[in-house]
């Protein structure tokens, strides 16, 4: 049952990981103001760590 539990808080975040991953990955590519390049870095660190780089990403845009 132990192991159950586990199992499914391990699913839960990673289905946050992918959700927020997706969610910056959008706004990223819906940026006009960022190059090629810049869209590129902040794709990929979507990717790895999304939700500390989605706030560096927010306060950057304000």
């Amino acid at each position: 049952m132990q192991e159950l539990l586990i199992y499914a808080i391990l699913f839960l975040l990673l289905i946050g990981h992918t959700l927020l991953a997706g969610k910056m990955y959008r706004k990223v590519h819906e940026d006009e103001r960022l190059s090629f390049h810049e869209k590129n870095d902040w794709k990929l660190k979507a990717l790895i760590f999304p939700a500390f780089f989605w706030f560096q990403y927010k306060k950057l845009n304000r």
